[in-house]
């Protein structure tokens, strides 16, 4: 909501996003392939993860190819669509960020169907941290949004709210962590 009165609870995608990126990076990644939701229609929290990923490359001196971009629609088969997609480019990408888990974990499936070990082949980041990311095969690397942080810290503004009680923050944003597992 752009409304400047209005109350709101969000996570940083965007530092959370550049952290991913960072992180694929370091381990000497220079083509990253980026899974994003559809191209119409832009979530905000999707714009915040493109603008941190763009910001790690800048910062890292490599620049954004628009080619390593692909689109999904947050579901596991349209993951594994854009993988495949990216996997045929001429120089295809030797990491994939998926902007949700699920995505991830198609972007996974297409690589093993493709001969593909993961990370050995190509590293797979996600964004969510969905309960099955830990369990999933290999267990995946994303980052970390608490939506029970985010529903308590509502809760409580919202009971701030009714009460009459000063609510002295409009906009909290919490932090998005990296959870490094075995997927890169």
């Amino acid at each position: 909501n752009k409304s400047p009165d209005a109350f709101s609870v969000i996570h940083d995608g965007e530092t959370g996003a550049k952290k991913a990126t960072n992180h694929l990076i370091s381990k000497g990644h220079q083509r990253i392939g980026i899974i994003d939701g559809p191209p119409t229609g832009a979530v905000a929290g999707l714009k915040q993860r493109m603008d941190g990923h763009k910001q790690a490359l800048q910062e890292a001196g490599l620049v954004f190819d628009p080619d390593l971009v692909a689109y999904g629609d947050y579901t596991r088969y349209s993951g594994q669509l854009a993988a495949t997609k990216l996997l045929a480019l001429p120089n295809p990408p030797t990491a994939i960020f998926a902007f949700n888990d699920r995505m991830a974990m198609g972007a996974i499936a297409a690589f093993k169907a493709a001969g593909l070990r993961v990370p050995q082949d190509i590293a797979v980041v996600g964004f969510d941290d969905i309960p099955a990311a830990i369990d999933f095969s290999p267990p995946l690397t994303t980052v970390k949004q608490s939506g029970k942080d985010m529903g308590r810290v509502a809760t409580q503004m919202l009971l701030k709210l009714i009460a009459g009680e000063p609510v002295l923050e409009r906009r909290v944003v919490l932090p998005a962590d990296l959870v490094i597992r075995q997927s890169s």
